[in-house]
């Protein structure tokens, strides 16, 4: 079986298996459920979600750096 990439980076844990005998009703609130949730998982963390994607950009920027060879 193989496992699709996941926008994480995590290639292990639980599997969301998607029921495909849902109506497109039912898809659609779950659709809108995980809206409302993230949505209001931003709201009260917004601040300090932003703030650790700028740290993991920077320590991605700052490996990528090291790993480049200097050219002249």
């Amino acid at each position: 079986m193989t496992r699709n990439h996941q926008p994480s980076g995590l290639n292990f844990g639980i599997s969301f298996l998607i029921n495909p005998e849902w109506t497109p009703e039912q898809a659609l609130a779950v659709h809108e459920l995980l809206k409302d949730l993230s949505d209001s998982i931003w709201s009260h963390y917004c601040l300090k979600i932003q703030e650790l994607i700028q740290e993991q950009q920077a320590q991605v920027d700052h490996c990528d750096d090291e790993e480049q060879p200097y050219s002249f």
